[in-house]
């Protein structure tokens, strides 16, 4: 059994799913709405949600690609009881997800959120080229027109900013400099780019995309601002083999064997700018006709 973890209605796990159909494959989808009781039956654990039920030892693979197994807990009356039985169910609880994970997988939930001053840092010593970052309180060694910003986490948004409307904090570029001072922030060095690069990593293997993004004001400084109206070219890529390489080690340091990357290329120059566990990945398989959901499916 297969067992999926996923957002309602990702396009990428429904892709996935409709070739594990064809294989004729049994799973199950667990959706980030979802809360297990766990139990017992005959020695063995069993999970169980209003949606969906299973044996643990049934799973063969798990594929995490977003959300995760969260639980019910059972709440007493007497608090004392309460802080004992609290303790011995997150025990249960991590027995499970360390079992899960313990599978043939696909990413885990353990790790599914990376920290990008750690990532930089790994991608720096194993020899990839990272443009020049700091973080500061203020702008006062900031160059305008030189020095983009963007956020410490993966992609951050912002829920309900407007007419209940989510906001996506884009890169930007610091066109002057500013006179109060605020919170850390995380300042870039604006690279001079020819096009940027999607990589899909999977078990070794990397999957790659340029997108011509600086033909069009609207996306030349971040990729994600999409101009439906006249999308940027988007076209198979091979990195370098040095750079793949590179890329390998990087994600066997972060225990991960799944994931996307974005480089920019300038001049002679690969510079790398992040990974995200869980980023999307759909546009490269389909702009670029790689067979990324069937390897899944393949693999699971």
């Amino acid at each position: 059994m297969i067992l999926i973890f996923s957002d309602n209605n990702d396009r990428t796990t429904i892709e996935v799913i409709r070739w594990l159909a064809a294989l004729k494959k049994d799973f199950i989808l667990v959706n980030d709405d979802e809360f297990f009781d766990i139990k017992v039956d005959k020695k063995r654990f069993f999970m169980q949600s209003q949606k969906n039920s299973f044996f643990l030892d049934d799973i063969q693979s798990v594929w995490y690609r977003r959300g995760g197994i969260f639980f019910n807990r059972y709440q007493y009356s007497n608090n004392s009881i309460n802080i004992y039985m609290n303790e011995t169910q997150h025990w249960l609880e991590d027995y499970i997800l360390k079992t899960l994970e313990s599978k043939k997988h696909i990413n885990k939930q353990s790790n599914s959120h990376v920290n990008k001053l750690l990532v930089l840092e790994y991608a720096q010593n194993i020899g990839l080229n990272v443009p020049e970052y700091f973080l500061a309180e203020n702008t006062d060694e900031v160059i305008p027109g030189k020095t983009i910003t963007k956020a410490i986490t993966g992609n951050a948004s912002l829920d309900n900013i407007s007419e209940n409307k989510d906001g996506m904090l884009y890169t930007s570029i610091i066109d002057k400099k500013e006179k109060e001072s605020f919170f850390i922030s995380f300042f870039q060095e604006k690279i001079e780019k020819d096009f940027e690069i999607r990589t899909f990593y999977l078990n070794g293997e990397c999957y790659s995309m340029a997108i011509f993004s600086q033909n069009d004001d609207q996306t030349k400084t971040d990729f994600r601002k999409y101009n439906n109206e006249k999308p940027n070219r988007n076209i198979r890529y091979t990195l370098p083999k040095e750079i793949e390489d590179r890329v390998q080690k990087l994600m066997q340091m972060l225990d991960l064997n799944c994931g996307s990357l974005d480089f920019i290329k300038s001049g002679n120059l690969y510079y790398f700018l992040e990974v995200n566990p869980v980023g999307q990945f759909a546009n490269v398989a389909y702009h670029c006709n790689y067979p990324l959901f069937k390897k899944i499916a393949d693999y699971l």
